[in-house]
């Protein structure tokens, strides 16, 4: 497949022109614009299509759209809410194959890593119900203080209003639909503006959502030209909670022009592995290896440097090369054995590989790889990395192993919280203590023992710290980012119930 070609189920998303020209959904309805982006293929750097690019008007439309339906889906029994996800679950189900084609030509990914993403997508669905334990209050007797003695409180959630989810190029598909589903079973309607690199597998999600119920105005769909989109919906007053996932950059820029709205944001990372000497060392290696270069290495969660001890490096470094030779390097099109595909574009390709040469120019040891062409860039292998080196600090987001040696236990936790990031970490070691050690002490939202960070249909709380983000996402925990807490307190006294307090006991 080298083009788009959609089946009937999806005919009212696009026009058919030279090259599909998608619409935007907007107030439960598809629709085009005049100014249109050119989806550029990383696999063969074709035009495969083109995407909406929307204004100030259409944009007001979808937020006054969003706002003024907040109630409708509010008012939408639970039950209902989770019966619809179910709908959209066997409908993506249906349509999985040709969802993953698409997303494989548009992202270059393999056809494991767009199966795997669309399987996750459909397993997150499945798990809706599971939000549901976080909707739930409290009940808090007042009789525990003495100046609420005769008072009761309920704490119960309810919906923020208006969600706007924004997400990246990596998981274009997975990481929105887990904006959605807790944004739309928690009561609120969300607008989401999905990545403008590589859009069109949710948009053919969103249609879904459309068919299989969603009531007009509760989902909007915008695509546009990232920034001046962005900043439009972000600094908006009608919108009520940003959940983003990206750059630090961007994230930080959000922050900056957001205002008191809610945010949660989940940003860059530099996500680091540390093997100790007594590690089971094939393991370590393998799961470094698998860690780095899925999906080519774009992903916040990916390790992006491995702190060896000094004394097991050299060995490590062995195995790692040989368990690189695992995986298969080209256009993911052409077979569907290809394990490693191209990055999202040149320019990234360009970016990892300067990071590379920068890092041997510094004194490190270019073991495999270390070439690219148009958005390929060889799986690569790094040892003897310099903590100068800008590899050795920055997020790498490409396919490379970064191996650096360290002393002992203690240089490598220093090493790994000097780091401005705090999102992913892994440690590999056969001893409980200094797992225990090592875990305790990093600071960051998530670290793995004995295999690569992988959050899959984040069953577990994720999210980062410093300058990876703040917040936490996940089954059950979204719902709780994308809600206000409201405690409602009853007085009982009118009615001659509740306890006296007597004071009698008082110091």
């Amino acid at each position: 497949m080298n083009s788009i070609e959609l089946s009937e189920y999806f005919s009212e998303i696009y026009e058919k022109k030279d090259v599909p020209v998608f619409k935007v959904l907007i107030d439960g309805k598809w629709k085009g614009t005049e100014d249109t982006i050119d989806i550029i293929s990383p696999v063969n750097q074709k035009k495969i299509a083109k995407i909406s690019s929307v204004g100030d008007s259409d944009l007001k439309t979808a937020v006054d759209s969003a706002h003024s339906n907040k109630n409708r889906i509010r008012n939408m029994a639970a039950i209902d809410r989770i019966e619809m996800m179910n709908r959209v679950r066997l409908a993506i189900q249906e349509h999985r194959e040709e969802m993953a084609r698409v997303l494989m030509l548009e992202s270059g990914k393999s056809y494991k890593s767009a199966t795997g993403e669309i399987n996750a997508a459909i397993e997150r669905l499945r798990l809706s119900m599971a939000d549901s334990k976080k909707i739930i209050g409290e009940y808090i007797p007042g009789d525990w203080s003495s100046d609420t003695s005769k008072k009761i409180a309920l704490v119960i959630r309810e919906p923020v209003g208006v969600v706007l989810g924004i997400s990246p190029f990596n998981y274009p598909v997975y990481t929105t639909i887990a904006k959605v589903i807790p944004a739309i079973l928690s009561g609120n309607s969300i607008i989401i503006k999905p990545p403008s690199s590589n859009p069109l597998a949710f948009l053919m999600c969103a249609e879904i959502f459309r068919k299989s119920g969603l009531s007009n105005g509760i989902l909007q769909v915008v695509t546009g030209r990232g920034g001046k989109t962005g900043d439009y919906l972000v600094s908006n007053d009608k919108i009520n909670m940003i959940s983003f996932t990206g750059s630090t950059e961007v994230g930080k820029h959000i922050s900056q022009i957001a205002g008191l709205k809610k945010t949660h944001l989940e940003l860059g990372g530099k996500g680091t592995a540390i093997v100790l000497e007594d590690a089971d060392l094939d393991l370590a290696a393998k799961e470094c290896v698998r860690g780095s270069l899925e999906l080519a290495g774009q992903r916040c969660d990916a390790i992006s440097r491995v702190l060896v001890v000094e004394k097991v490096a050299d060995k490590f470094a062995e195995l790692v090369k040989k368990h690189m030779a695992d995986y298969k390097f080209g256009d993911p099109t052409s077979s569907d054995d290809i394990t490693i595909g191209p990055v999202i574009n040149k320019e990234a390709a360009e970016r990892i590989n300067r990071m590379v040469k920068d890092a041997v120019d510094k004194g490190a040891k270019l073991v495999m790889g270390g070439k690219y062409k148009d958005a390929y860039h060889d799986p690569t292998l790094l040892i003897d990395v310099p903590l100068r080196a800008e590899i050795a600090n920055e997020e790498t987001f490409g396919p490379v192993v970064t191996v650096i040696k360290v002393r002992n236990i203690e240089d490598a936790i220093m090493i790994a919280n000097e780091s401005k990031y705090g999102l992913d970490s892994a440690v590999f070691t056969q001893d409980f203590y200094p797992a225990w050690e090592v875990m305790k002490a990093l600071q960051v939202g998530n670290v793995t023992l004995n295999s690569a960070p992988s959050h899959g249909t984040s069953y577990f709380p994720f999210g980062g710290v410093k300058d990876s983000g703040a917040g936490k996402e996940g089954v059950g925990y979204s719902i709780e980012e994308m809600t206000n807490l409201k405690t409602i307190i009853l007085d009982l006294s009118p009615g001659h119930l509740g306890k006296e307090y007597t004071g009698e006991f008082k110091d």
